[in-house]
């Protein structure tokens, strides 16, 4: 799905209005992605990283990373302690930059309807960088991915200024923890592209323990 989600670096991403435009955009950003990070300096995968690590007990426990794009999020989990990280894209190209970089143990090509190739008891942990924004991935994924984890295992995402103005994915936020279904473990507000002043949410949300 791709990291780092700002439009000054996306250009048209938000234009971006069927699978077939979306496929052909990330195919041809592909071999340039990592680059247009490193300039932009592209914070958030080492921000969502640190808080996991900080509230995960067991870093070698598998997670998966949704939408890892090139794995720029994988390298900075590994980075934070993590051992065995999974990841899918809907891209093959940005699939293809991940791979080289062997921080991996599984790939998994998703789809843009269903993007979540996992059961419950899969995986322990899971995150989403730079992946929930408008016209990408709703609100109701947040509820998908909290049924797919065990009870105590945590969900690292962002919510980037577009997404945050849409105000949808912080109220569906607040719905789980007042239903009691997701415990906000953390929630700061900081830097995603440096170099361009933009900034983003990072939740750590963790399901509940049954008393």
């Amino acid at each position: 799905m791709g990291n780092g989600d700002d439009d000054d670096v996306l250009g048209g991403v938000y234009q971006l209005d069927s699978p077939e435009k979306t496929q052909a955009f990330y195919r041809d950003w592909a071999a340039r992605y990592d680059e247009d990070m490193v300039v932009n300096r592209y914070v958030s995968p080492d921000r969502v990283a640190a808080a996991m690590a900080a509230e995960v007990a067991d870093l070698t426990a598998p997670i998966l990373d949704l939408g890892c794009g090139t794995g720029i999020s994988g390298r900075a989990l590994q980075d934070a302690g993590f051992t065995t990280i999974d990841a899918t894209d809907f891209s093959d190209e940005m699939l293809s930059a991940a791979r080289g970089k062997h921080v991996y143990r599984k790939l998994t090509k998703g789809d843009l309807h269903d993007p979540i190739p996992a059961r419950p008891g899969d995986y322990a942990n899971f995150a989403a960088i730079g992946v929930f924004s408008p016209g990408h991935a709703p609100a109701d994924m947040i509820d998908t991915v909290m049924a797919l984890l065990p009870p105590g295992g945590c969900f690292g995402f962002t919510l980037n200024e577009h997404a945050l103005a849409e105000k949808v994915y912080q109220a569906h936020i607040e719905e789980l923890a007042d239903q009691g279904a997701a415990e906000i473990r953390f929630a700061e507000m900081g830097p995603h592209l440096e170099a361009l002043g933009t900034k983003s949410m990072v939740y750590v949300l963790r399901r509940p323990i049954p008393a």
